[in-house]
């Protein structure tokens, strides 16, 4: 990430020029090294920004810790900040996942070498543990939970199911219930954080989960990073030195299938997305055609897309390229409604990256990049992002695509090593912003229990959101000036209501909701 936030005008594929602007930048300053591990996007439209940092003068009497802490920053539409937080232990606490719930508060995944003390309130397993925190959209904490045995665990992804419970997926090393020397621990918990069940992965070798994502039946897709032979769990055999292993479970955490995919060299996986016939799985590939890869590789590290369907079956794959070691940070999958609003397909695929050098430094070295491609892996138009100037460390951690087409990108930045500053960059991309399907109104969930979101699909400065009974009483009125806007339904009994929005661009739109 060579100063994204600094865009310029790019050129596309078809020869059009479509602007990319900052629509903000927030700057998160520290005096430490910190380490950003991502953006989770809210559902109405907000952004909390996780990860790790030593705290400045935070020496009191009830806290002396000079560790890593979790650290949260809550930040609004409009990139302000809402509020921040640390949660911390006597040693080092790393925050390495997140994920939004359906009521709006947050589950935080991290490991901690702490026993209790200060904010953390179970002794320690040994060894490292996972920790797990729930939150509200306040940042208050709910429950917290540490799991673990006397080998060492790493929390490496964190989703919310169907039901509403959770799913939790780490690394456990030299277990005496697990297969080799690192393994692949996940635990199913209900929505309170009760655990309800458990299960090690692995085969005899070396074995790390890098993505994790939830499934329309309420179970989970597993990207696996193996380096392992058959053994344990693992029925296939590796093709090289590292492939891509997936993991199919149900809602009750048991494996439905497995799938490995590798040539002869080295193949990480980095990321999973939904699509309406399946999966998409992404990261980097060394290798030529070989084992089960049906495309060669022309500089460095290529990417390699491989899309699934619900079987777990091949339906096709496809390798890009940018140069020397391309690094795929972010999938997103874009989807198209069916006239009738009963289904969605799949319209395309949007990557994001960047390029480092190999052995020879350039003048693009970790330049971010964009690539967009249709549901059949063609490549449809790619860009760079390039800056106007450069500070000496700079990197692209995380990037999210919104649903009104606007880009997050979060990275850090730093003049010396050791002294990052966190920056989170909102992007509006023309071009992108085509791709994206736009109602005047959505409101979501529906039928509702409690919150429902409205969502403006049109620009404006202010809105009125008015919420009527079906005789055309007024109920309620919100006056909001956020693309996304939090309503309260509880106070409504079952029944049929009409949600407007009149704007000051004079375009109205209504949408029926159903209270359960």
């Amino acid at each position: 990430m060579r100063k994204i936030y600094m865009s310029a005008l790019i050129l596309c594929t078809t020869g059009l020029l479509y602007s990319q602007n900052v629509l903000w930048q927030r700057d998160i300053k520290s005096n430490t090294q910190d380490f950003l591990s991502q953006v989770t996007t809210t559902i109405d439209g907000q952004y909390l920004i996780s990860g790790s940092s030593i705290q400045a003068s935070k020496q009191t009497e009830s806290k002396q810790n000079n560790g890593y802490d979790f650290h949260l920053v809550k930040l609004n539409q409009q990139g302000e900040e809402v509020w921040k937080k640390y949660f911390s232990g006597q040693n080092h606490d790393f925050l390495s996942a997140t994920v939004n719930t359906q009521e709006g508060g947050f589950l935080l995944a991290g490991t901690s070498f702490s026993g209790k003390s200060l904010d953390k309130k179970e002794k320690s397993k040994g060894g490292s543990d996972i920790w797990l925190i729930k939150i509200n959209e306040f940042g208050e904490e709910q429950w917290q939970k540490t799991l673990g045995t006397a080998s060492d665990e790493e929390a490496r992804a964190v989703i919310q199911t169907t039901d509403l419970g959770y799913f939790v997926a780490g690394n456990v090393q030299n277990s005496a219930k697990g297969y080799g020397s690192k393994d692949i621990w996940i635990i199913r918990l209900d929505t309170t954080g009760k655990q309800t069940s458990e299960l090690i992965l692995g085969g005899k070798g070396f074995d790390e989960v890098e993505k994790m994502i939830p499934t329309k039946d309420g179970g989970a897709l597993l990207g696996i990073y193996s380096r392992s032979t058959i053994g344990g769990f693992k029925k296939t055999e590796n093709f090289g030195e590292g492939d891509y292993w997936i993991i199919k479970l149900n809602k009750d955490g048991k494996v439905e299938w497995e799938k490995n995919f590798g040539g002869k060299a080295d193949d990480h996986l980095r990321t999973l997305a939904l699509t309406s016939m399946g999966y998409v799985i992404g990261g980097e590939s060394r290798s030529e055609r070989s084992g089960n890869k049906t495309t060669g590789i022309e500089e460095g590290t290529d990417l390699w897309l491989i899309a699934l369907n619900e079987r777990g079956e091949e339906i096709w794959q496809k390798s890009y390229n940018f140069k020397n070691r391309d690094v795929l940070m972010g999938m997103s999958v874009i989807n198209h409604l069916s006239t009738d609003n009963s289904t969605l397909s799949t319209k395309g695929i949007l990557l994001g990256g960047y390029t480092q050098a190999e052995g020879r430094i350039e003048s693009d070295d970790e330049t971010f990049w964009m690539l967009y491609l249709n549901q059949e892996g063609k490549e449809q138009w790619r860009k760079h992002v390039k800056g106007e100037s450069r500070k000496k460390e700079e990197r692209l951690s995380d990037i999210k695509l919104n649903r009104d087409g606007s880009i997050i990108l979060a990275g850090t930045s730093a003049e010396e090593l050791g002294k990052e500053n966190w920056k989170i960059v909102k992007l509006g991309d023309g071009q992108v912003d085509q791709l994206i399907e736009k109602q005047d109104i959505k409101v979501y969930p529906n039928p509702v229990s409690d919150y429902t979101y409205v969502e403006i699909g049109y620009e404006f400065k202010e809105a009125d959101i008015l919420l009527y009974d079906m005789s055309g009483k007024l109920l309620q009125q919100t006056k909001t000036k956020n693309k996304v806007t939090k309503i309260n339904t509880q106070p409504l009994i079952q029944g049929a209501y009409l949600i407007t929005i009149k704007t000051d661009t004079n375009k109205n739109a209504s949408a029926k909701i159903i209270k359960k």
